[in-house]
């Protein structure tokens, strides 16, 4: 059964306890009343009459009946039927009807008045009053019937109202609570389609909300749960695209050199070869097991800097700087490094940082056709430092600026893999920045160069400026 069926159930449920009971308690409370305004108006009435007849009595009471029907015949008690009568027999009867009334039980003694209802044999409702006249051997009693019928009838009238409008409040209510319940349950209806949706791996599945209440709280935290998960999800997925790239960049590294390494090596087992020859082959071997050397110390480190992050310790970038370009110099002859910094500290890892700067440094280089010049200038952060490199050599295409830092990425891959380049560079260096929890950004133009901007923001010791 669902949500609404239930909650339109439990409403009708209480209007109808709560409304029947009202209805019942009140019309059964004004009939209570109003018989016992008939019952103390023919009470009164009653007694006037007794006493009016006990007055008029005079002598013997035979005379009675012929009183009592002068007294009725002058409409002394209008509106009622009267009976007198022994322990024997009806002395005096206003119709056959009263006569056929039931006589008290025990009897009433002298003072008393007994009241009982009864239902007539035309159908309505009396009641009955008795009282005792005379005393003596065979007393008599007089026995008035008062016609209530009226109550009655406004009874059934009050209850065939209450019938009518207690059905119309149910069909009202019914049709409110069923309404008023699909407005509730309609946001929740909406978060059960989203969340199978999302099940079914439609991430971009939403709830429309259309309230600020609770229910609508609800809504727009399953919204942002679900745009996180979808968020998740692409970061996943992108992640599980990043390692398949990255495994099968791996196995075509390694399926080069490993080629000629086995070719070469089954060249020097199986066939007669001069001393030229085999020079040449073992140049190939080597030059292979150099690549294969790279290639394992760059993703040996890379993966160090991945899963243990070293601390940072307070060190002077400019000092650190002029050192390495003061040992690259001669290995990048005939290409012309020129350095520009400011004095200062922060907090840096010294041996990421030199690798950091020998990658980008590198990647400058390989960019150079013969000479050139690799500009390296150096600014001080109020949290870390800044650092430029440029470079004039062939620029980078815009289309391949957002993957430079991918593993095994290369713009020019014959000429990335003739100069030695394993891809793995820019993916160090992206990893040592974000322990610096600073930022990588390059621009570049084709044919006129590239320049690498790195912001690292470790902090400052304390003390300094």
């Amino acid at each position: 059964m669902k949500f609404r069926v239930k909650m339109t159930l439990c409403m009708l449920g209480l209007l109808s306890l709560l409304f029947g009971l009202g209805g019942t308690l009140l019309i059964t409370t004004s009939f209570a009343n109003s018989v016992e305004r008939e019952r103390d108006r023919a009470f009164s009435a009653y007694q006037t009459s007794l006493h009016l007849l006990q007055f008029a009595q005079q002598g013997s009471t035979d005379e009675l009946p012929d009183l009592l029907g002068q007294m009725y015949g002058q409409n002394a008690v209008s509106g009622a039927w009267l009976r007198l009568f022994s322990t024997q027999q009806t002395a005096y009867a206003s119709g056959d009807m009263i006569a056929s009334a039931p006589q008290p039980d025990p009897l009433p003694e002298t003072g008393q008045c007994q009241a009982q209802f009864w239902q007539g044999t035309d159908g309505r409702q009396y009641l009955l009053l008795s009282g005792r006249v005379t005393d003596g051997d065979e007393p008599l009693f007089l026995q008035v019937a008062y016609d209530i019928s009226g109550v009655y009838e406004t009874r059934r009238f009050q209850l065939t109202v209450f019938a009518r409008v207690f059905g119309a409040a149910v069909l009202l209510c019914a049709l409110f609570a069923y309404t008023l319940s699909r407005l509730l349950t309609g946001p929740i209806e909406g978060l059960s389609r989203a969340s199978r949706a999302i099940a079914s791996g439609q991430y971009a599945s939403r709830v429309h909300i259309r309230s600020k209440d609770e229910v609508g709280q609800v809504a727009d935290d399953f919204n942002r749960m679900a745009a996180a998960m979808e968020r998740n999800v692409e970061e996943l997925q992108q992640s599980v695209e990043r390692q398949e790239r990255f495994v099968g960049s791996f196995a075509h590294e390694l399926k080069t050199p490993m080629t000629s390494l086995v070719g070469y090596a089954e060249m020097l087992c199986n066939e007669e070869m001069d001393k030229t020859e085999r020079a040449e082959a073992a140049r190939y071997i080597f030059s292979a097991s150099k690549r294969l050397e790279t290639l394992s110390r760059k993703l040996l480190q890379l993966l160090v800097v991945q899963n243990d992050p070293l601390p940072l310790v307070p060190a002077e970038p400019r000092a650190l700087l002029t050192d390495l370009v003061g040992e690259l110099r001669p290995v990048y002859a005939p290409v012309r490094l020129a350095v520009r910094g400011e004095g200062g500290v922060c907090l840096l890892e010294p041996d990421l940082f030199r690798s950091l700067m020998l990658n980008l440094l590198d990647n400058a280089r390989k960019a150079l056709d013969g000479d050139g010049v690799i500009g390296i200038s150096q600014t001080m952060l109020p949290d870390g430092c800044r650092i430029e490199v440029r470079d004039n050599g062939r620029g980078i295409p815009p289309a391949a600026l957002d993957q430079l830092t991918q593993p095994f990425f290369r713009v020019d891959k014959a000429r990335s893999r003739k100069a030695g380049g394993a891809g793995l560079g820019l993916a160090l260096c992206r990893e040592i920045v974000q322990l610096h929890h600073g930022t990588l950004h390059f621009a570049s133009t084709v044919g006129q160069g590239t320049c690498v901007t790195i912001e690292l923001k470790g902090g400052r010791p304390c003390g300094t400026d």
